[in-house]
């Protein structure tokens, strides 16, 4: 091969990696606050209400070994509160089994044994085909890799309502990752 055949070649290869970075982008589509859910209290909770904030949206589960995590994510919410970010929870029985209880029940036990302060929706399901539509675009979003797994998944949400980031399960909220992520997105620019 020649000089001028290989520099050719490698000249094409960033045109490779091109399209995934204009289909990363483009699959964005629309955020976060274009989604509702109903509270544990049964009551509207769209996330329009949460515009100008950054959020941590959880997927909950009351007798999963990651509970413990209420407290991690507790005191972020604790922490940041007053910054603009919220912990939202999203109780869900798809992994395990381990969300039985009707909403009252969830609501008592998160109080009770954790003191979380911070807003819960009702039960939903969080991923396949009947996801909550939150969850579908955040799958059409992020893509598979970044849906939940398991219970205590987490999404970081910007203030604009786009994605920015996934945390898998094993993510504690404590995680230099999470921490960074949130002080990042509370630091960014608001329009």
């Amino acid at each position: 091969m020649t000089i001028k055949r290989l520099a050719a070649a490698l000249s094409a290869i960033p045109m490779l990696f091109a399209p995934a970075v204009v289909m990363g982008q483009a699959m964005q589509k629309g955020s976060a606050h274009d989604h509702s859910f109903t509270s544990i209290d049964g009551k509207p909770m769209p996330l329009t209400a949460y515009k100008g904030k950054v959020l941590l949206i959880v997927n909950t589960a009351s007798f999963c070994g990651y509970t413990k995590q209420y407290d991690g994510l507790q005191k972020l919410h604790d922490t940041y509160a007053a910054k603009g970010f919220t912990v939202i929870g999203v109780p869900s029985n798809d992994f395990g089994g381990q969300e039985p209880g009707k909403a009252e029940e969830i609501k008592t036990f998160c109080e009770t044994n954790f003191n979380i302060s911070f807003p819960l929706t009702d039960k939903v399901v969080v991923k396949g085909a009947n996801a909550h539509p939150f969850y579908a675009w955040a799958r059409a979003t992020l893509g598979d890799a970044a849906t939940p797994k398991w219970n205590f998944h987490k999404y970081l949400v910007g203030v604009d309502g786009k994605l920015i980031a996934s945390f898998s399960t094993q993510t504690t909220p404590d995680d230099k990752k999470i921490i960074d992520a949130i002080d990042k997105a509370l630091s960014a620019p608001r329009s």
